[in-house]
Formats: structure tokens, sequence, C-alpha cells
């Protein structure tokens, strides 16, 4: 509604066509029809709480996936088509899940159909509760769609575990990033991935032993009793051995055999205590048959673009907390800390561009103006609506 309202957007004027719609549109859409064939199947069966929650669901997926992803779509100047497509998928998102959620909330649903919808058409019914019910439209439901949005919501969590682990922020971008997984990424989505993650490349693996090392022990009280007069040998021989060409030949056959003494001795997963450790360099995280690999290694250029990234964050709380509305052009100050000043003035353009800015001035104080510590640099930085 934001955005609308400084856009003077009117939904009436306009129509969603599916045909002329990008692939979070139509990844949305299908979402919606999908979710409206499940509340409806699910409110005809009396589950009331498997329809809230698959619309729960949906909601989050939109407010934190759809729209956020979107953000830049709805900021660009003028009303191209991509503006329009987005306003109106959102719109007919919005519109239809509080349709879908009138009879478990009954007066939130009403006062968003009354702003969105009776606001801009005086000859829709007076009530939410006056309309038809949503029926699904299978003609917009991609399931392959769907499945690969899947998949990289699934890259992103398992992405953002491994920043968490790593300590790195997600503004500090990263060189590169490994993925293996059952299912190939078409170029698009790894885009996304790359965008989510703050990565500049995504590359596919057949594995990832490489970035892992593991080492095996025995499990005394299952090896114990099988091979007692063994059992120093066996510990010795699995200190001994290859830990990835073990873990692989565990992963095919679900054994490893050692040969001692000319007796072949075959240890399976309980027999087993399996540790593993992550390669220099590297951050590892697994989960579901997907392994996701983040290069930890900075070069200066990146540790840069993380700095620059810090900044423009903390000028955009600072526009928040002095009031500034979203379109306010301002200027910007900088002091206290000349190696910030040396990066604002090698990135004053981007600078200026994500932030609103017009003009810069280092070494001074103005404006509203706020003490930080940036990437454990400190500066105090101000901001003054023009």
């Amino acid at each position: 509604v934001l955005y609308a309202n400084i856009d003077d957007f009117d939904a009436s004027k306009y129509k969603l066509e599916p045909e002329k719609l990008g692939v979070m549109d139509r990844w949305l859409l299908s979402r919606l029809n999908t979710v409206i064939a499940d509340v409806d199947a699910n409110l005809a069966a009396y589950k009331v709480t498997e329809a809230g929650k698959a619309l729960n669901d949906f909601v989050d997926e939109m407010s934190n996936w759809y729209v956020r992803l979107s953000r830049s779509r709805f900021w660009a100047k003028g009303m191209e088509q991509d503006k329009i497509n987005a306003y109106m998928t959102l719109y007919t998102a919005i519109v239809t899940v509080a349709k879908l959620a009138a009879p478990m909330i009954p007066f939130m649903t009403e006062d968003i159909y009354q702003n969105l919808v009776r606001s801009v058409d005086e000859t829709a019914p007076e009530s939410i509760h006056l309309t038809d019910y949503p029926v699904s439209d299978t003609a917009l439901i991609d399931p392959e769609l769907e499945a690969n949005m899947a998949h990289v919501l699934e890259i992103v969590v398992l992405g953002r575990a491994g920043r968490n682990a790593a300590n790195l922020k997600n503004r500090q971008p990263l060189g590169k990033m490994f993925i293996k997984a059952e299912y190939g990424i078409p170029e698009y989505f790894k885009a996304i991935i790359r965008s989510e993650l703050n990565v500049k490349e995504v590359e596919e693996i057949s594995d990832a032993e490489s970035f892992v090392t593991y080492t095996f022990k025995p499990q005394m009280r299952t090896v114990g009793p099988k091979y007692g007069k063994l059992l120093g040998q066996i510990k010795n021989a699995l200190a001994e051995i290859d830990g990835n060409a073990a873990m692989k030949e565990l992963n095919e056959k679900e054994k490893i055999v050692l040969s001692l003494g000319g007796q072949d001795v075959e240890l399976t997963r309980e027999d087993l205590l399996i540790d593993t450790a992550q390669s220099e360099g590297y951050e590892t995280q697994s989960w579901g048959g997907v392994t996701v690999v983040l290069d930890k290694q900075l070069t200066p250029e990146l540790i840069e673009e993380g700095f620059v990234r810090e900044i423009v964050s903390k000028v955009q709380t600072m526009r928040k907390e002095a009031g500034f509305d979203v379109v306010n052009r301002i200027r910007l100050y900088l002091d206290g800390n000349e190696k910030l000043a040396e990066i604002v003035r090698r990135n004053e353009e981007t600078i200026k561009h994500d932030v609103l800015c017009d003009d810069i001035r280092i070494g001074e104080t103005g404006g509203y103006s706020k003490e930080w510590q940036i990437n454990s640099e400190r500066a105090v930085l101000g901001v003054e609506r023009i």
C-alpha cells in the first residue's frame, strides 16, 4: 500500500495478463491457486487447522519471499509493464487470500477488502462476505516451477545457516558457493540464490567430499561383541584409512570392509562413530540430500563491498529514525574515520544511488547524526533531508 500510494496506483485500471508475467509472478500465482485448492478441500472436510496452516505458509512465502525479491520492481520509476505485473500479481494474491481467510478472520479480511477493493470499485459487492469463495484456476498451476522455487528456498536456508555458523553477515559478499543436490538448478534460480546469499558465483558439484574430512572410530558396544579380539587392530586400521574413500564406500555399500590378518571385518553405520571436519576456508551445511558449501575466503574487494553494504544499511536505518519519506532525497555526512572516508569516496555513486543521496560531505557532521561501529570501524554518520 505504501508503494502503491506513492505511485497513485489504481488496480481497477489494469488487468492481470498471465502471458506477460515473469517467473516470480507466475510462481506466486501458481502457489496461490494450489493453496486455493488445498484450503477449499480442507474446509470441505472440516479440517480448519490444516486450512489455516496452508494460508499461513502462503502468506509467509508471499511476504518474506515474493515481496522482498520484488521490492526493486515496486521502486522502479514510471509504470512499465514489469511494475504493473508486480502490482497486479500482489494485489490479486492479497485480495484472494483475504477471501480465503474470511470465514476464519472475518473482521480483518473485511478491512482489507474495503481498503483494496471497495475503495476503487463501487460496483463490487458491499462486503467480502457477499463475494464468491475463490475457485482454483488449474491453468495457472505449474508444479515444476513450484518445485524449483522450493529447491531455491531449501538452498537459501542452508546457505544462511552456513553464514551464521561461519559468523559471516549477509551483507558481506562472498566469492563463491557450491551446491550438491539431486536436482539441477536452472540459471534463473541460480540468480536468485546469488542475490539472496550475496555470493558472486554459484557452482553445481557432483559431490562435496573435497570440502569435508571424515574420521572413524569403532562403536565399542557393537564392535566389541562381534570382533572382541580384533578391537585394537580395528581401531588402528580406522585411524589410518582414507576417511573420504571410506565414507564413499559406506554410502555405496552400506558397510566398510577391513582386511585384518587374513580376515575380512565388515563394519556398518551402527558399528562406527563418524566425525566430520570442515576443510580450511570453507563452511559446509547439509540436509535431506542437499549440501551447500560457502567459500569463506575474502578478497580486499569483497571486504570493501561489505563495508559499502553496511554503510548503506546504517543510512537506511537513520532515514527511518529521522522520519524521512521513502522518496525524500538526502545529504549524507561522515566524520571520524579516514578508512571509511576512503571507501565512501571510491564508492560514492553506488552509495548515492542506494540511499537517494544527492550530496556526500566527508569530515563534517550535520542533520540527524549518530555514531556507529561498522565492521569494527567507528564513525559518525549524519543524514539531512534536502
